[in-house]
């Protein structure tokens, strides 16, 4: 049985020209591993747009309804980083989805990955960091729900803090989050997950990994997830223009076959979004984000 896949047809939302947020990156990346062999067509699943009940369970109402209908304020809009749009909203709302139906397709097969996902940002009255609504904790909540599982983890290893789904989480132990991220980065201001792992400017390939070698294992055993949520976000890469750490191409992928084979060989599902990268080079952007699916392929 092949890796199950999560695209996202309609994830391109037009934006201004010359503005640098990186939206094509999501085709892209269908476009890299169909053409590099690493997945075929029949490996895709299309999410379809949640219901706004789902993603008032962590947002509130407000917020949603001023969103989607784009009465947002300025302020408020400004703090996204993102231009208001239809399309945008569309996107938006589909991307809950794929997140929603990664962690469905993990639950049944093991592994998934998404080719979008990680808006860890998104707080429940107001989005920040190019985050909007957060997927990762919406799709923990309709899991919950749903009665597909309980316990879930979060491993956040984007350069980023998840600061909105710390916040969501602070008082939930049903949701154990957990964030190892660049220390002296975005927020300013950082929220308090269940375990936070601050990193110094600079960090490259063995002292990462050996770092998250000591956390993980010792995680798994205490935790004990139904379902684990694995943002891997590759704005940990030493190109990377908003990110302040220093792995290369090799660390990403090492990264990912230690994350994907510790949890699996354990025994817990994983449900994976790309998360975050921001790079000038497009085509080298977009082959990071496709080492999360190399290993996970591999590991599959």
């Amino acid at each position: 049985m092949d890796l199950p896949l999560v695209y996202h047809p309609n994830y391109v939302a037009p934006l201004p020209p010359g503005h640098r947020f990186p939206m094509p990156k999501f085709r892209l990346l269908y476009e890299q591993l169909l053409a590099d062999g690493v997945a075929h067509p029949g490996q895709f699943h299309t999410p379809e747009l949640p219901p706004l009940e789902w993603i008032e369970l962590v947002h509130m109402p407000e917020y949603v309804r001023d969103y989607c209908e784009g009465t947002l304020d300025a302020r408020a809009q400004r703090r996204i980083g993102l231009p208001w749009s239809p399309a945008l909203v569309q996107r938006t709302c589909i991307a809950v989805g794929g997140t929603i139906l990664t962690a469905q397709l993990a639950l049944e097969h093991g592994l998934a990955c998404n080719t979008a996902g990680g808006t860890h940002h998104a707080f429940p009255t107001y989005g920040s960091g190019f985050c909007i609504f957060n997927d990762l904790a919406i799709a923990a909540r309709v899991i919950q729900k749903l009665g597909l599982a309980q316990q879930i983890l979060i491993v956040d290893l984007d350069v980023h803090q998840g600061d909105g789904t710390a916040f969501i989480f602070q008082d939930d132990p049903s949701v154990f989050t957990f964030s190892m991220h660049c220390e002296i980065n975005f927020p300013g201001t950082k929220q308090t997950s269940d375990l936070d792992v601050p990193l110094p400017e600079g960090m490259e390939d063995d002292a990462y990994l050996q770092t998250l070698a000591a956390y993980l294992p010792d995680l798994l055993s205490q935790v004990h997830p139904d379902l684990i949520l694995y943002d891997a976000g590759v704005d940990t890469h030493l190109g990377d223009r908003l990110g302040k750490l220093a792995l290369t191409d090799t660390g990403l992928y090492r990264r990912e076959m230690q994350v994907l084979s510790t949890c699996i060989a354990a025994g817990y599902p994983v449900a994976c979004v790309i998360g975050g990268g921001y790079a000038d080079d497009l085509n080298a952007l977009v082959y990071r984000h496709s080492l999360l699916h190399r290993a996970a392929s591999n590991v599959y």
